[in-house]
């Protein structure tokens, strides 16, 4: 091998650097019509390099390293012996063969990476593999650890990018094994890929090989976190996640806005599972780092290309999509507080909300302790405001109306700061979205509300806002929503119909109520029966033909719907017993349909089994009522 002092040596050295100065800078630059001119060009140095390092080979007489040619192939994973071999037998990475195979094998890295990013799988696979196969006779050492973990890193991408998840698990995890292994027998810091083709006056220092090297095991940790992700593994992906985010802010090699927007969804995984300590965690510290975008000079944030304006809109964006985490966050814990809580009936059980109060205590020293075990992102610089975020946030389950409120007030913040940039002139769907999950948060806010009065005025807002929307929406591109909303209005109007009978039936018979009640009663309730009517009227056929088979995603809304207009259109308070007649008639066939649908398709019983039930009865009770009414609308002409 030349001499790192020589001219020939020089010259390799120089085009490497311009072969990565070419793949690194001005392939940015190349034309939509040439993408990959650049690529193509530092191609043709690294085959020159290599080309010349196997002369240099031949003409000192030794070209045995372990090597086999640039064209020859192989393929697949590592095997699990070869664990073994990488510390324990083999040619030390510092020998001459060891150096030569190293150097040999960074090019075939190289030029495997060049046939990646030019969309040559075959071809960028069959260079990687080589690389591999010149290391396989070496133990791993400083000098060549650091490209046994880049190399099978990129055959890990390459493997999941062909939906070969478990191959690519296999590279990655023998990747995280050496880093393991060698951190822990060496952990000197260990010579970066770039030095091999560098003059002793520009090799890097020791805390730069020690940040690159940690920076390529952050990948390793990364990259696993996607394949145990689809592989179902998601306790094994959240842990290699959280930890990936936490190293970032350790080694400050994070780009500010797409590391907050990772552990926003991140914060999603750890709520679905009830986690709301770690999950606020994820939250409060995605909002303390999207913050400092633009702020923070780090690699991934100075390659940003797109123009001042471009990049604010992303910022602006970004911090609208973390927002609407936060406001799953509050919902989300509302939600499990209410199933926590609510009785048989979907009330509130006062001996159970006694209960777990006095548990309380204990559970927040829990709480304390869970904490400090925690897997906790920051540095000094930002732990501080992290933790001062959290404590605005609850993360234990409301017990009572003050504590929901304070969920509920928080969540209805980030409402506003999501709505702000998702506008219905231009996200219509996200807009709605955000809407829906507004009108939750007041729905479970209303659960723990004692005062009937103002659950109505809480329902009453969640009508303001969905209603417009929802007759407004074209039902052609959105019927979807369209439908969501139509459902949870009649549901809105349902439960505001049974507080204002409550209400009424604490002072008097239904029989008694006054003119003004009985007309609010009746229109909450037509009100209810029209949007569940919309709603059916939405799965008819262009010809108005409702569907003799019920499709899977509308089978139980539909049943649903048609049980709940048979039960308001009898509970309508009409002065007129013909009236009465004609209202009981609909509610009667409405409750045939939903029993004899059930009898001619066995299968639909099963999601509509309590209205069911009801709907059965109701056909054996309601004739009688029905010939009681005639007789007296007979006796009385």
């Amino acid at each position: 091998m030349a001499s790192s002092s020589s001219d020939e040596w020089r010259a390799i050295c120089d085009k490497f650097t311009n072969a990565q100065f070419l793949s690194d800078v001005e392939s940015r630059k190349d034309p939509k019509n040439d993408p990959f001119r650049s690529k193509y060009k530092a191609r043709e140095l690294l085959r020159d390099i290599y080309s010349s390092l196997k002369s240099f080979d031949a003409g000192e007489g030794d070209e045995d390293c372990g090597a086999e040619s640039c064209e020859q192939r192989t393929s697949g994973p590592p095997p699990d012996g070869q664990r073994d071999h990488l510390f324990k037998r083999g040619f030390s990475g510092d020998s001459p063969a060891g150096l030569r195979a190293a150097k040999l094998g960074a090019v075939e890295y190289y030029l495997g990476v060049n046939h990646v990013d030019t969309e040559e799988l075959s071809a960028g696979d069959e260079h990687l593999m080589n690389c591999m196969k010149l290391l396989e006779r070496c133990r791993a050492s400083p000098e060549n650890v650091s490209l046994l973990i880049h190399v099978r890193n990129q055959l890990g991408i390459l493997w999941a990018s062909r939906d070969e998840t478990e191959t690519a698990q296999g590279f990655l995890e023998m990747a995280e094994f050496i880093y393991q292994h060698y951190m822990k027998e060496d952990g000197s810091p260990p010579t970066d890929m770039t030095e091999y083709f560098t003059t002793e006056e520009k090799l890097l220092t020791h805390q730069e090989r020690i940040k690159r090297f940690e920076f390529a095991y952050t990948h390793t940790m990364y990259y696993l976190a996607q394949v145990y992700k689809n592989l179902g593994e998601t306790e094994r992906a959240a842990t290699y996640c959280h930890s990936t985010l936490q190293r970032q802010l350790q080694l400050n090699q994070f780009n500010p806005m797409e590391w907050a927007l990772n552990a926003a969804t991140l914060s999603q995984y750890y709520i679905t599972k009830g986690r709301y300590m770690e999950g606020r965690h994820c939250l409060s510290a995605a909002t303390v780092i999207s913050a400092l975008a633009g702020e923070i000079p780090s690699e991934a944030a100075a390659q940003e290309s797109e123009t001042e304006s471009e990049r604010r809109e992303q910022l602006t964006q970004k911090r609208a999509e973390i927002a609407r985490c936060w406001i799953k966050y509050c919902l989300n814990l509302l939600q499990d507080a209410k199933k926590l809580l609510e009785d048989n009936i979907g009330e509130l059980d006062t001996d159970r909300q006694e209960e777990l109060k006095r548990a309380r205590r204990q559970e927040e020293e829990e709480e304390e302790k869970g904490r400090k075990s925690a897997l906790l992102f920051g540095s000094e610089d930002t732990f501080d405001s992290i933790a001062s975020l959290e404590e605005k946030v609850r993360c234990l389950i409301p017990l009572d109306f003050p504590e929901a409120r304070d969920v509920f007030l928080v969540g209805q913040n980030y409402v506003k700061q999501a709505k702000e940039y998702f506008q219905m002139d231009g996200y219509v769907t996200d807009h709605v979205e955000i809407l829906q999950d507004h009108s939750a948060l007041f729905r479970n806010l209303a659960f723990f509300e004692e005062d009937m009065e103002r659950r109505c005025k809480m329902h009453k807002r969640r009508i303001d806002m969905l209603e417009p929307i929802c007759n407004d929406l074209n039902s052609q591109y959105y019927l979807l929503l369209r439908r969501q909303m139509m459902f949870e209005l009649a549901e809105t109007y349902n439960e505001m119909m049974d507080l204002k009978l409550t209400l009424a039936n604490r002072q008097a018979d239904t029989q008694s109520l006054d003119n003004h009640t009985i007309k609010k009663f009746n229109h909450l309730c037509s009100s209810s029966i029209k949007y569940f009517q919309m709603f059916l009227d939405s799965l008819c056929s262009p010809e108005g033909k409702f569907p003799e088979h019920l499709q899977e995603e509308v089978l139980r809304p539909a049943l649903v719907a048609r049980f709940r207009v048979a039960r308001l259109q009898s509970q309508l308070i009409c002065p007129l017993i013909s009236d009465q007649l004609a209202n009981l008639n609909k509610s009667l066939e409405d409750y045939k349909y939903v029993a004899q649908y059930c009898e001619a398709h066995p299968e639909a019983a099963s999601a509509v089994e309590t209205e069911l039930e009801l709907s059965k009865e109701m056909v054996g009770l309601l004739p009688l009522k029905i010939n009681r009414l005639k007789a007296r609308m007979a006796a009385n002409n």
